[in-house]
């Protein structure tokens, strides 16, 4: 809806961005308002000229001949009048009169209408302020039958309904840096308390009693505070001060947890008077958050006593190596072990992560540390760069770039730089989007070969790197010379949505 609210109001009306913020908040905020109202709410702009000049609301009776819906919210208490969709559809201020009315007083207007569908109809035109201005025009529809003022929580109900119509006409609602409202926020439906002026309760809706219950508190909840019933005194008093929204959350034990959001409703001479608050039980929720805190902390103690037993797989090869004469046998070793501690570096990342992904820059900044340690001698000086930070993947296929990426570094310092050579520099470097990977490893050495032909290559390292490219990977591998030159080029390609 908001992504709709932006695109209209962009398209089609004069609203300038802080505006169209404020309408933003509006809408976020305006769910509750729709079910304490038993309405459908509509917010409705002139639609701009062709010039796109002036302010929209100012040129009613002038060059402006229609309106736009910008945003529809349909009520959980009440069935609705519109069960198509009322978002983008344009009208004349003919068929809005109480529209137009507004727009040009600047005041509520209501009225009674009588349409065939739906018979009596009550609408309030409600004048959406911003900084002193109308920008906008909400209107709260619902048939007489939906009115239900014949019992307490429906008189309750309405109440507050009126009083934040009454703040949004002077601009006190939606509250200013609202900008957002998470899955767990209560609704009307779950829970709702009305407080008066002394931080009272007035009106507790039943499921706001049951709620209640669950905490073990089972007296009279009217005309008791909200410190009574184990919330925070300090955070009512907070809203009521500053006139903003409050989150206090209720917790019994490990099993039960109440959130109470507190709404504090504003007088037009500026005074806190009152407050809604709207409570859900929250239980399920945090006893899901504590088995995923678990499960995440678990993963990553996985990770952890993975990594350590890659390390020490790696100290044993170390060992067999000092007791072998072969040097051939000796740099396979090496090879096997720089393979090892690639795979461990990823899951020293992933341990010590807050998901299961990591940063593939991340990854490869050790490996070309690890290789420059272990296969650079001073008489052949090799500098290693990094350019890109790559994209965020999640451990296996991290895991096989990380051997890919070793296995193409080493073939490029062990061929590309025989002794006895100037050295250079290696660069990998890594370019993605939203769906695709490069890598690629850039050298200034000696070049290939001319016979070289990668298909037919007998050399483990490089059979490693094709098997993870085409199988594990499913991505395709190249290696030739550059141009222009000297050196080689191995690149990588893997499409990431595979």
């Amino acid at each position: 809806m908001l992504a709709d609210l932006d695109r209209i109001a962009k398209r089609h009306s004069t609203l300038n961005l802080d505006e169209r913020a404020h309408l933003r908040r509006l809408v976020i905020s305006w769910v509750a308002l729709s079910d304490f109202s038993f309405a459908d709410l509509l917010l409705f702009a002139p639609v701009k000229s062709k010039e796109g000049e002036g302010s929209a609301w100012r040129t009613v009776s002038g060059d402006l001949a229609e309106l736009v819906t910008m945003a529809h919210a349909r009520p959980a208490t009440a069935q609705t009048l519109y069960p198509k969709d009322q978002i983008g559809r344009f009208q004349t201020f003919e068929l809005r009169p109480l529209v137009t009315a507004a727009l040009r007083s600047g005041q509520i207007e209501s009225q009674i209408t009588d349409e065939p569908e739906h018979g009596e109809v009550r609408v309030t035109a409600v004048p959406v302020r911003f900084e002193g201005n109308v920008i906008a025009i909400m209107t709260r529809e619902a048939t007489r039958s939906d009115e239900r003022i014949h019992g307490k929580l429906q008189r309750s109900y309405s109440d507050v309904s009126n009083r934040l119509i009454t703040m949004i006409a002077s601009g006190v609602f939606p509250f200013k840096h609202e900008d957002a409202l998470t899955e767990e926020t209560p609704r009307v439906g779950d829970g709702a308390l009305i407080l008066d002026r002394e931080r009272r309760i007035c009106y507790s809706s039943p499921n706001a009693v049951s709620a209640l219950h669950r905490t073990g508190f089972h007296g009279e909840v009217e005309g008791r505070r909200l410190g009574e019933l184990g919330f925070s005194g300090d955070v009512v008093e907070e809203a009521y001060r500053v006139q903003m929204p409050a989150v206090d959350e209720l917790e019994r034990g490990e099993t039960v947890s109440i959130l109470a959001r507190i709404l504090p409703l504003v007088s037009n001479s500026g005074v806190t008077d009152g407050a809604v608050v709207l409570v859900r039980d929250v239980s399920d929720i945090r006893h899901r958050d504590r088995l995923l805190v678990s499960m995440d902390t678990t993963i990553r103690e996985i990770h952890h006593r993975v990594k350590n037993n890659l390390q020490t797989v790696s100290s044993l090869l170390r060992l067999q190596a000092r007791r072998v004469d072969s040097q051939e046998a000796k740099d396979a070793i090496g090879e096997s072990v720089r393979r090892i501690a690639s795979i461990a570096n990823v899951h020293d990342l992933l341990s010590n992560a807050n998901s299961d992904s990591v940063l593939l820059g991340d990854v490869v900044q050790p490996i070309l540390k690890m290789i420059h340690t272990g296969l650079v001698s001073p008489d052949v000086p090799i500098e290693f760069r990094l350019v890109g930070k790559g994209p965020m993947l999640v451990s296996s296929l991290a895991s096989s770039l990380a051997v890919l990426v070793t296995e193409l570094v080493q073939n490029a310092v062990e061929h590309g730089y025989p002794p006895g050579s100037e050295g250079g520099t290696v660069i990998v470097e890594l370019i993605s989007d939203e769906s695709t990977l490069t890598v690629l490893v850039k050298d200034d050495g000696i070049g290939l070969p001319e016979e070289f032909d990668l298909p037919a290559s007998a050399g483990l390292g490089l059979t490693i790197a094709q098997t993870l490219a085409s199988h594990e990977l499913n991505g395709s591998l190249c290696i030739e010379s550059r141009d222009p030159g000297p050196g080689t080029i191995a690149r990588m390609d893997l499409d990431l949505k595979q």
